[in-house]
């Protein structure tokens, strides 16, 4: 479903509320913290500071205000109180807000202490790969072009694509139509339309794309035990391409400078 304007804007205000959360991580040490205390700092910024609620929290029943993907954990993560963040993880915190009715939703693969090379190289390699899928998005684009885009750039880094999980729709609710998968053909799917908003989010394993659920109902993990990284944005189709509306201060002028080869 298309925005208007109007709504366009209030989606735009959430999104910079929410990419100011993760700008407030980016200068918080996470190694020694449990994903529980930074889902209570993230709850305290999102109320306290932004005026504003943490859309996660009671959706489906879920008692959180973000999921904390740690290591071989794909997406989903519970936080705990017993699990602490260690020099070398890998954590992926992903976080939704609502603010005037309209919800953002985004998420980032933060690098704890002295990661060693092969992890860093996934983690910067599925930022690539949203980066690509972004890069995909523009009037009369398909919903194809973006997934192969993402899939395309995580085979030739020698990476497997994650299929049960993937992008959705967004606005006045968490999810919407329509579905944004990582993996597809180009030329195929749904045209984008000016004004559809939509999340990106791939999830790239070092292993095998196979994962399972574990017996909390909510963890998922890689079946191989293999580690896995996931970036998310949400963006906003415009008359001449895309608008990435949780964008960070520091990702101006991406993704040129990052020279990806397409």
């Amino acid at each position: 479903m298309t925005k208007q304007p109007e709504e366009l804007a209030l989606m735009a205000k959430s999104g910079r509320l929410l990419a100011s959360v993760f700008e407030m991580l980016d200068r918080t040490t996470l190694a020694g913290m449990s994903t529980l205390e930074i889902d209570t700092l993230v709850e305290r910024f999102i109320v306290d500071d932004l005026e504003a609620r943490p859309a996660s929290k009671g959706q489906y029943d879920y008692g959180f205000v973000l999921n904390s993907s740690v290591n071989q954990v794909v997406c989903h993560g519970v936080p705990s109180a017993s699990d602490v963040l260690r020099d070398g993880d890998i954590v992926n915190l992903d976080i939704t807000l609502e603010k005037n009715g309209y919800i953002a939703d985004s998420s980032k693969t933060y690098l704890v202490g002295d990661v060693d090379p092969a992890a860093r190289r996934l983690v910067r390699t599925t930022y690539e790969a949203l980066w690509l899928g972004i890069g995909a998005v523009r009037p009369g684009a398909r919903l194809g072009d973006i997934g192969f885009a993402i899939e395309r750039h995580a085979k030739r880094n020698g990476y497997s694509v994650v299929r049960e999980y993937c992008g959705h729709g967004i606005g006045r609710e968490m999810h919407e139509e329509p579905q944004v998968l990582h993996f597809g053909k180009p030329g195929t799917g749904m045209v984008l339309r000016e004004g559809m908003t939509f999340t990106i989010e791939p999830m790239l394993n070092r292993g095998r794309r196979s994962v399972q659920t574990e017996d909390d109902g909510w963890t998922v993990v890689t079946r191989d035990g293999s580690l896995s990284a996931q970036f998310e944005h949400t963006v906003a189709v415009t008359a001449s391409g895309v608008s990435v509306l949780t964008l960070r201060a520091d990702e101006a002028g991406m993704p040129a400078r990052m020279k990806i080869a397409a």
